[in-house]
């Protein structure tokens, strides 16, 4: 269910929850949450039905779960960056401006349109007060965390945990390339080799592992941006009905073996 919760008791809109002081890694899980401020909601024009819809096809379900068990199953236990906020509020992944390749479907920083191409919010909506509000700070502090691991081990690995439909949604602008069960995305400047044999290791036991398909890239802190080799970064988009029941539904017994690959992944980084 949407969470709306009341402009009194808003709680902070992205968590940093601290691991091993000398763990570079930081696991990153920006469009878990399903909760949307009071605030907020007037904004958005679906009827609270189909907003339900929305979420479900929209968030990036129980992979918060998977990273809190994958840092509990870790030898060394990683940072976690956890955006406590629907990606509908703002998604800190996307550029605030006209670099943002989303744009075209309607969901830059500031999504306007549906997973199906249908409004979301109003023409002329202005999105400054949410990038100023949310995103910003979130940026803000997601550079902050870099930093840290950067001054305190000489390096940062960023994993970011995400999840993907089975079968394509029509706001997807690359959606009709493979869908293997676990989509690694990539960085020419960012993602070392031993990053990536590192990744498709650890994921081997859960099935095909694939590349920048159906999503690319991975997300770093513009501050690092092609600047900072010793920032490395990989995306792990993660196939829903491999580990839940599909669009928005509960997590099955495929959960836990994603979990442990994880684990894996961020014990072979972290040595």
């Amino acid at each position: 269910m949407t969470d709306v919760t009341p402009l009194t008791d808003v709680p902070p809109s992205f968590a940093f929850l601290p691991g091993d002081a000398d763990s570079p890694v930081i696991l990153h899980v920006p469009h878990s949450a399903r909760q949307i401020p009071a605030d907020v909601r007037p904004g958005i024009v679906l009827d609270d039905a189909a907003l339900e819809r929305e979420l479900d096809h929209i968030t990036d379900s129980h992979t918060a779960s998977i990273a809190e068990a994958a840092a509990r199953a870790a030898g060394v236990v990683p940072w976690r960056f956890v955006n406590r906020l629907s990606r509908l509020v703002v998604d800190p992944e996307r550029f605030p401006d006209e670099r943002e390749e989303m744009l075209s479907a309607g969901m830059g920083a500031v999504y306007t349109r549906t997973t199906h191409k249908d409004v979301l919010r109003p023409d002329g909506f202005d999105a400054k007060p949410l990038v100023e509000r949310y995103f910003r700070p979130y940026a803000r502090a997601m550079t902050e965390a870099v930093a840290g691991r950067l001054a305190a081990t000489g390096r940062a690995v960023i994993i970011d945990v995400h999840s993907y439909p089975s079968a394509p949604l029509p706001y997807e602008l690359h959606g009709d390339g493979p869908r293997p069960e676990i989509c690694l995305g990539t960085d020419s400047f960012h993602t070392p080799p031993a990053l990536l044999d590192a990744a498709r290791e650890a994921f081997a036991p859960c099935g095909e592992t694939g590349l920048d398909s159906p999503f690319a890239g991975t997300y770093v802190p513009l501050e690092f941006f092609g600047k900072r080799a010793e920032v490395s970064a990989l995306m792990v988009e993660i196939r829903r009905d491999t580990y839940m029941t599909e669009p928005g539904g509960a997590p099955h017994e495929g959960l836990s073996p994603l979990a442990s690959a994880l684990a894996a992944l961020v014990d072979a980084v972290s040595g």
